[in-house]
Formats: structure tokens, sequence, C-alpha cells
């Protein structure tokens, strides 16, 4: 597994790549957002920090995500800052965790397996189906991991996909919002369930073009959210 760790901050990409490396991972670094985009592609997870020269870590995120060359590659977001915006405009761009400098090496690692663990899990899942499902004007092929919408793509990032795959593949089942982060992100999300707000919310907007379909993703009030129905 490679991991390209983006930092300002020579010591922190010492330290990271020292870990990394003790953990069996490849490492490459980048000093700045301009080099992040250059190394990314072929990456298995980008550690990416927001306080970035030349091209700051959210817009790197922004960029990597709209790209189909990078869009499925894991993105952990470092930040030395405490505001929850920033937190939630990583999400929001598609960063699939965050991590609050300082933190523990112990939580990062843990961090870091989860997430390469589950995307493995999705590969694979996903290997060699190519089964499609269509709803309303809402249109999701498995095996390619693609939506589209009255036949113009969405661009989805891999953790709204696969949100919206398993609301849409079970319509009427509530889920909580503990429960969504455990099945989507594969972990415990140290109790913010924030994220998932976030993606729902990002869903929502993505799919305003077929309200039937964006209106079906409701709200279960104190538990979660559910697709109601199918749409004809």
């Amino acid at each position: 597994m490679q991991i390209l760790v983006v930092d300002d901050e020579a010591s922190i990409r010492e330290l990271l790549t020292f870990n990394l490396k003790k953990n069996g991972y490849s490492v490459e670094t980048a000093a700045d957002g301009r080099e992040a985009l250059a190394k990314a592609a072929g990456m298995d997870l980008v550690l990416l920090d927001i306080m970035l020269p030349e091209v700051d870590g959210l817009e790197v995120c922004r960029r990597l995500k709209a790209d189909p060359q990078t869009s499925g590659i894991p993105i952990i977001m470092l930040t030395a800052k405490a505001e929850e915006i920033d937190r939630v405009l990583g999400l929001e761009l598609g960063a699939d965790d965050y991590v609050v400098k300082p933190f523990s090496m112990r939580e990062l690692l843990a961090r870091v397996k989860a997430v390469l663990r589950r995307s493995a899990k999705d590969s694979q899942s996903e290997k060699g189906r190519e089964e499609t499902l269509k709803i309303g004007g809402l249109r999701l092929d498995f095996s390619s991991y693609q939506a589209w919408l009255h036949d113009e793509p969405i661009a989805l990032t891999p953790k709204e996909y696969e949100l919206l795959k398993l609301l849409v593949t079970n319509p009427g089942r509530a889920f909580s919002r503990d429960e969504l982060l455990e099945r989507i992100w594969g972990y415990e999300y140290y109790g913010d369930t924030r994220t998932v707000d976030v993606h729902i919310r990002h869903l929502r907007a993505k799919l305003k073009g077929a309200p039937a379909v964006s209106d079906a993703i409701e709200t279960v009030r104190g538990v979660g959210y559910r697709f109601a129905r199918r749409t004809a």
C-alpha cells in the first residue's frame, strides 16, 4: 500500500513517514498542494494537511475528488484547526476522514488501516458485478461506481455513492447514524455522527434535479435516515 503524506512541515512529514514505513507502508511525500496534485495518481491513500502553500488542502481534496483518475483514492485530512467548519468542508468535498492536530500516532494509524480496509473491501465486493438499479430518474451502476440523473452523470464521492446505494437498496428501512457510520466508513467514527448529516445534505443537493428521489431520502427524527419508497 502506497500512501502520500502532504504537509508543509518537514518534521510532520518525517514523523509520519517513519511510522508508516515502520508499519509496512510505502510512503511518498509532498510539501505543498501543487506537488500533492502531481503525485496523487496511483496512491492508495492520501494524508492531506489543510494549511498548505501554493494550493490549500481543501482545494487539493476538491480537485482530486473531481478527477476520475483520482476520485476513488481515500483522503484523510490533517488539520491544526479546531473549528468545525474546516472539518465539515473537508467532508463535503469528499474526504473520508479527518484527524485534528496534535494527534496520537496510534489513532492515526488505526484510521489509516480502517480506511484502507474499507477501500479494499469495496473494490473486491464490486468486482465483476454488472447490476444496474433504476429509481425514477436515477440510475446506479454497481460495477462502475457511477450514477446518472436523467442520463446525466452525477459527480458523487465514493462515500456518497456507498451511502446512496445502501439507502436505495433497502427501501423503507431506517438506519441510525451510528449504523451508517459503521457500515459505510467501516469503523466507529468516534461518536462524530455529523459526517452522516454532511453526506446526506450533499446527496440531497446533488439529486435535487429529481425531487421524487431526493425527497425520498427522509430524516427519521431521533434515529437517522431511510429511503422512503421506490419511485416509478
